[in-house]
């Protein structure tokens, strides 16, 4: 399979046709080998227009899906990002190309393994590999400017928003009354507020679904 035109294809076909128009972006996902971030037997569908298993219940995310919201997240090249739930790497490959600082955090061991693996293959030098439970966040290296979530959420812990700088984004899917949304929040003089950026639907990353409330 050439891989090469499978990646241009997806550019150009399936995000440029869908609103996605920051050249950054494109570019960055343009140059990054999707590919190498699936298990061996998927990488026929690497570039499909849905998420790709990983194993243990994790999934990369549908290509459109993680390019609007990295679009909207307008990262800066001076950016510290805290990339939450990494899975196999592949985000955190795409935002090395974007930002300064990549910090890739994944609760699953074999993923973080995967994770340190890809990097180094790819001889990105500017992403820390961590492991951890996502729900906790990163707070060693904390303020982020940015922090990309990885899946979807029924509840964003204070303990993750409030690791974002002043001025910092967050953005991820928040799934409400079985509805998921793109959104994106925003750290404004210590409050962070969102909003809705489109409609998305993405399995739920371990730690933070919604605790289960008390049913009389």
């Amino acid at each position: 399979m050439d891989f090469g035109a499978a990646r241009r294809n997806m550019v150009d076909r399936q995000l440029r046709t869908n609103k996605v128009t920051d050249e950054a972006v494109l570019e960055a996902l343009n140059e990054i080998p999707r590919e190498r971030f699936v298990p061996e037997g998927l990488r026929s569908a690497a570039y499909i227009d849905e998420d790709v298993p990983l194993g243990a219940g994790r999934y990369l995310i549908e290509p459109m899906v993680y390019a609007r919201m990295l679009q909207a997240a307008e990262v800066q090249r001076g950016d510290l990002v805290l990339d939450l739930g990494c899975g196999s790497g592949y985000s955190t490959a795409v935002l090395s190309r974007l930002a300064n600082m990549v910090v890739a955090l994944e609760s699953d061991p074999a993923l973080a393994r995967r994770t340190g693996a890809a990097l180094a293959d790819l001889s990105i030098d500017n992403a820390l590999g961590v492991e951890g439970p996502l729900q906790e966040g990163w707070p060693a290296q904390a303020p982020y400017n940015l922090i990309v979530l990885g899946g979807a959420a029924q509840q964003i812990p204070e303990s993750i928003s409030g690791q974002l700088a002043e001025g910092g984004r967050l953005v991820g899917v928040e799934i409400r009354r079985g509805v998921g949304r793109a959104m994106l929040y925003l750290r404004r003089r210590g409050v962070v507020s969102g909003r809705p950026l489109f409609d998305a639907a993405v399995p739920i990353l371990p730690g933070l679904a919604a605790e289960p409330s008390f049913v009389f």
